[in-house]
């Protein structure tokens, strides 16, 4: 009989430099000037909406410099998509702004479609179905980014009623799809599925009880007097600056600059339909500062709900459901691009998403595939827009940006 092992406590040594493993700060003791201190905001803060780290560095109560730290959340995303075939890569799309999926799908389902140059044989009923959860989809996630925004400045009755509002069109997404988040719908050359029967007429009664609930929302939030205090004037974007941090979506639109990719690249079905293009006016304060960007995000909501009637009365007249009408008849089977290298890019809720392809010609996996996050952009901002403000308006400036860990780690 083998005597059992005898298990052995290790005791942990601490040594020099262990706490270095990590990214290392930019600051240090001996770069500090009088009075200045560092401060670590996150990874675990909720004002930073994710594994976010700001190196805060304060002089009292103003901050000095704000250096974001990332890599908490790195999924590896582009290896994964250099390693399947394009198909299967659908489901990791939705994984970046994951509560902007169908955005993202959309636009990644363009450019392979655009490889395999059967673009232009997409039915238009597909194109109306995609725009039209992509436009829901959007106003879900501008519900989330508003919502929280208002509970950061403190206001906590927006955020309930943001939510509950939001719980409609997660449930309207699902019924289509079958998740509330990560649907795995728009497919190349195709959908999924066709939209539920009864679903046009469900959305059309939900987008009329919607838009005095959008009234109420946007005087609870827009016009409150401590919102407005807490975000007018407040961390200010000048337009340059925002052209050559490459920001975009609301970021760049709330500096007053009139850039949406869908009117812009007119993809999809867009250039059908009537829509504009919200920007940032200086309405309370100066154009370009935390307030108007929210005020862009507001307006888009009303914008999207615009978009999403269009395409019910598209899909309910001249582009009905019909028995033989097929959402998967030109799905290809067999996905091998041509060699060739493309890039293609859209407009979700937080700015331009762009993928980067390469193909080889002899695999259905891309030889590389790159994606261009418009959070990443938007982030790296932070430090310009932030200097010389005070803390408690650092989280107000953070909340303005409305970042998505999933797509600035990838």
């Amino acid at each position: 009989m083998t005597d059992r092992p005898t298990t052995q406590t290790i005791q942990y040594e601490y040594k020099p430099g262990h706490f270095q493993a990590s990214e290392p700060n930019k600051h240090n003791v001996e770069t500090l000037g009088a009075g200045e201190m560092i401060l670590n905001m996150g990874p675990q803060h909720p004002s930073t909406h994710g594994v976010l780290r700001l190196e805060v560095v304060t002089d009292g109560e103003f901050i000095v410099d704000v250096v974001p730290h990332l890599g908490y959340l790195h999924r590896c995303f582009e290896k994964h998509a250099e390693s399947l075939p394009y198909n299967q890569t659908i489901p990791f799309v939705d994984r970046l702004d994951y509560l902007t999926a169908m955005s993202s799908e959309h636009v990644y389902v363009m450019g392979v479609e655009k490889m395999l140059g059967i673009q232009n044989d997409i039915p238009k009923r597909i194109e109306y179905i995609r725009v039209l959860v992509s436009e829901l989809n959007r106003m879900a996630a501008h519900f989330v980014a508003i919502g929280t925004y208002a509970l950061d400045i403190g206001a906590y009755t927006p955020f309930l009623w943001y939510m509950r509002d939001r719980e409609h069109l997660q449930r309207l997404l699902e019924w289509a799809s079958g998740s509330r988040m990560l649907y795995n719908y728009i497919w190349i050359g195709g959908l999924y599925y066709d939209l539920p029967v009864g679903f046009e007429e469900r959305c059309a009664e939900f987008l009329r009880y919607l838009k005095p609930k959008l009234l109420e929302l946007q005087q609870l939030v827009m016009e409150n007097k401590i919102f407005v205090q807490r975000t007018a004037n407040v961390g200010v974007l000048p337009l340059p600056v925002a052209i050559d941090y490459g920001c975009t979506g609301p970021m760049l639109r709330g500096s007053g600059l009139a850039y949406d990719l869908r009117r812009v690249d007119g993809y999809s079905v867009y250039p059908e339909l009537d829509f504009d293009i919200p920007i940032g006016e200086g309405l309370v304060g100066t154009v370009g500062d935390c307030w108007d960007r929210n005020y862009v995000r507001v307006r888009e909501c009303w914008e999207s709900l615009r978009i999403a009637e269009q395409c019910l009365e598209r899909l309910t007249t001249d582009l009905k459901r019909t028995r033989d009408f097929d959402p998967q008849a030109i799905v290809p089977k067999k996905i091998r691009p041509k060699a060739q290298e493309m890039y293609v890019r859209g407009e979700t809720s937080k700015g331009e998403l762009g993928f980067f392809f390469r193909a080889d010609g002899r695999s259905d996996v891309p030889f590389r595939c790159h994606c261009r996050s418009g959070c990443y952009h938007n982030l790296s901002v932070m430090s310009e827009i932030a200097k010389g403000s005070m803390i408690a308006d650092l989280v107000a400036i953070m909340g303005s940006i409305d970042v998505v860990m999933g797509e600035v780690d990838r």
